[in-house]
């Protein structure tokens, strides 16, 4: 991220308004853009010499150059190393990188095998993803990788199986309302894994708190465990809005699209591929809009310490913020 880059001033967050739905949409939509992905090392280098300039009082203006400068730097750069993110592992390569795998995970009338491997396959990449991209000051132990990783992979295939044997023995559904739930399975098991490796990956957030900081001056204040239950809780539900979308609307078109048309096997899987990479890139940014990234609350919803927190001007505090997270 440009944030990565030194010097005195800061860039601002986004060209957008963050405090509305729509603003965070586009500001989304500029996060996961996947021609970030052509961007050569000469490019990237000019990006990093450009906002190096703003941030050491060169340029005292943002300007478009700049803001594509930032935009380069955000979808490439890791915040803590400033080095760039593993190609694939990069949030402008999310959809592409994903692509592959929900087409396994959404193929139709799959074996016990092929579940199980699409879905260890999605749990491996999600683990990849989430380490090329966490936090480096604070680095999940080994240990902590693999208990993630292993429930995250037993939860989804857990799901994955139960669902795939229960839904055809509910007899008193239509067999329309039995294919429709059949096709809606990877969805809850991609669901299911994706709120455990939340709170296992984050559980040490809600037990020690989290950083929170004076909405007006951005000064730490404190430390807040109901901060971090509101954050992971927060992200627990954005991954399952993340999810819907790709993992809800391709496989419901492609029931009616069968029914209207007679599809061979390489045509309905072409179908699908269509579905899943239109569905994905249109989505997705409306998806990670939901929640701002940056959160303000009122002190009242936290622990009573701060309800009487005041600023260096003897000023009672009423707002605090704090990072979500992803």
């Amino acid at each position: 991220m440009a944030s990565a880059i030194p010097g005195p001033r800061d860039l601002p967050e986004s060209r957008y308004d963050l405090s509305t739905y729509w603003g965070r949409v586009k500001h989304s939509a500029d996060v996961s853009d996947p021609r970030m992905l052509l961007i050569t090392k000469n490019k990237l280098e000019e990006a990093k010499a450009l906002v190096s300039d703003y941030k050491n009082g060169k340029i005292m203006d943002m300007t478009p150059q700049l803001w594509t400068s930032k935009k380069i730097l955000d979808s490439t750069i890791h915040p803590d190393t400033g080095e760039p993110v593993f190609l694939p592992f990069r949030m402008s390569s999310y959809v592409l990188s994903n692509l592959v795998v929900t087409v396994g995970m959404l193929t139709p009338n799959m074996a016990a095998f092929g579940t199980l491997f699409w879905q260890i396959t999605n749990q491996s990449l999600n683990v990849a993803i989430n380490t090329a991209n966490s936090n480096k000051s604070h680095p999940l132990t080994t240990q902590q990788l693999a208990t993630s990783y292993a429930m995250a992979v037993t939860a989804s295939c857990s799901v994955a199986l139960g669902l795939n044997s229960l839904v055809p023995r509910l007899k008193s559904l239509s067999a329309n309302s039995r294919l429709i739930l059949g096709r809606l399975v990877p969805f809850a098991a991609v669901v299911s894994a994706g709120v455990v490796n939340v709170f296992l990956m984050r559980g040490e957030e809600i037990r020690k708190g989290i950083s929170i900081f004076d909405a007006d001056s951005g000064k730490v204040v404190g430390t807040s465990k109901k901060a971090a239950t509101l954050a992971v809780g927060e992200t627990a539900i954005s991954r399952v809005l993340n999810a819907s979308p790709i993992m809800v609307i391709p496989p419901l078109l492609l029931v009616r699209l069968q029914r209207k048309f007679k599809m061979t096997k390489p045509i309905e899987t072409a179908t699908n591929l269509g579905l899943i990479l239109a569905t994905s890139f249109v989505a997705l940014p409306f998806a990670l809009g939901v929640f701002p990234q940056r959160r303000t609350v009122d002190v009242t919803r936290l622990e009573k310490r701060f309800w009487t927190l005041k600023n260096n001007e003897g000023k009672p505090i009423t707002k605090v913020q704090f990072n979500r997270g992803m």
